[in-house]
C-alpha cells in the first residue's frame, strides 16, 4: 500500500528539517528532500518506518552536498551565512556557520542527530554506517569544538528582543555611544551579500567600529528616503529584524548574539538568492 498525501507532506516537512539544519540553505534542502522522497515512492516494498528510512537518505545526501559546497565557499564573495527562517526553532545562524566551517561533514551529521533531533546512538550509527562507539566520539569532539571555540549565549528571549530593539533604534539615530554600550568590545559583525548586493566583504571586528558601520547604514538609507520600519520577526528561533525594499521584496534580515547581556555578533543576511524564499 502506498504512503498517503498526508504522510509524503509529515515526510517532507521532517525531511526538510533534518536538511536544513545540515545544509543552511533553502534550496539545496528542498532538493535533497525531493530525491529522498522521490526515491521512497519507488522503493519496493516500501521501508518499514518510512521516517527512518527518510532520515538516513537526507543525511546521507546532504553529506555529499556539505562536501560540494565547501568547494563552491572557496570561490564566495564575503562571509558566508546560512538562509533565515522565519518562526522556525532550529539552531542560530551563528551556530550553523560554525557547524558549516569548522567541523566535518561526519561530525555535523552526528551532532545535529544528537543535538537537534535526540536520536539514539544506535540509530546515529545505522544513519551515518559506523559503529556506536565512532559516533559517541563523533558528537562528543562536536561538542567540545563548539564550547571552546565560542561562548556560550544568553537564552532570555524577551531579554535579547529589548537589546536587538535598543540596537536597531541607536543604529537608526546614529547614536555611537549606546551602539558601543551595547556591544562587546570584541563584537564581530558577519555581511552575507554573496557578491549581489552591498555587504561588507570581511567580518568587522570591535565594539567601535561595529557601531560606526550600522550607524552608517542608517544614513545612506535615510539619504536615500527609505523608511527605518522593519518587521520584528522570529529568524531560525530567535528575534530578528526582516526589511522590505518598496516592492515588497526581503532586503535585509538581521539577528544577533547575545552574552552575558551584551551584544557579541551582529548577522546581517543581504543575499537576495538566500532571501527569495521569504
Amino acid at each position: 500500500m502506498g504512503l498517503s498525501d498526508d504522510q509524503l507532506d509529515d515526510l517532507r516537512r521532517h525531511g526538510f528539517a533534518v536538511a536544513c539544519r545540515m545544509l543552511g540553505t533553502v534550496a539545496d534542502a528542498e532538493d535533497v528532500v525531493q530525491d529522498a522522497l522521490l526515491r521512497l515512492t519507488r522503493t519496493d516494498p516500501a521501508p518499514d518506518e518510512p521516517a527512518a528510512w527518510v532520515t538516513t537518505v537526507v543525511t546521507r545526501r546532504a553529506i555529499d552536498v556539505l562536501r560540494s559546497a565547501r568547494v563552491r565557499r572557496e570561490t564566495y564573495v564575503g562571509p558566508w551565512l546560512p538562509e533565515p527562517l522565519l518562526e522556525d526553532p532550529a539552531p542560530g545562524p551563528a551556530e550553523r556557520t560554525a557547524l558549516a566551517d569548522s567541523l566535518s561533514q561526519a561530525l555535523r551529521a552526528a551532532f545535529l542527530l544528537r543535538e537537534a533531533f535526540a536520536y539514539d546512538y544506535p540509530r546515529i550509527a545505522a544513519i551515518l554506517d559506523r559503529n556506536e562507539p565512532a559516533c559517541r566520539q563523533l558528537v562528543t569532539r562536536a561538542r567540545k569544538h563548539l564550547e571552546a571555540a565560542r561562548p556560550r549565549f544568553d537564552a532570555d528571549e524577551a531579554a535579547h528582543d529589548r537589546l536587538l530593539a535598543r540596537f536597531v533604534a541607536a543604529a537608526e539615530e546614529g547614536d555611537l555611544d549606546e551602539l558601543e554600550a551595547l556591544l562587546h568590545d570584541d563584537a564581530v559583525l558577519y555581511s552575507d551579500g554573496g557578491g549581489k548586493a552591498l555587504a561588507a566583504k570581511r567580518p568587522i571586528l570591535g565594539a567601535a567600529r561595529v557601531a560606526r558601520f550600522m550607524a552608517g547604514v542608517a544614513r545612506r538609507r535615510r539619504e536615500h528616503g527609505i523608511e527605518p520600519d522593519a518587521e520584528r520577526v522570529r529568524v531560525n528561533g530567535r528575534p530578528g529584524h526582516l526589511r522590505r525594499h518598496e516592492d515588497g521584496r526581503p532586503a535585509t534580515v538581521l539577528t544577533i548574539d547575545v552574552v552575558d547581556g551584551r551584544i557579541a555578533a551582529v548577522l546581517i543576511q543581504r543575499n537576495p538568492d538566500k532571501l527569495a524564499h521569504l
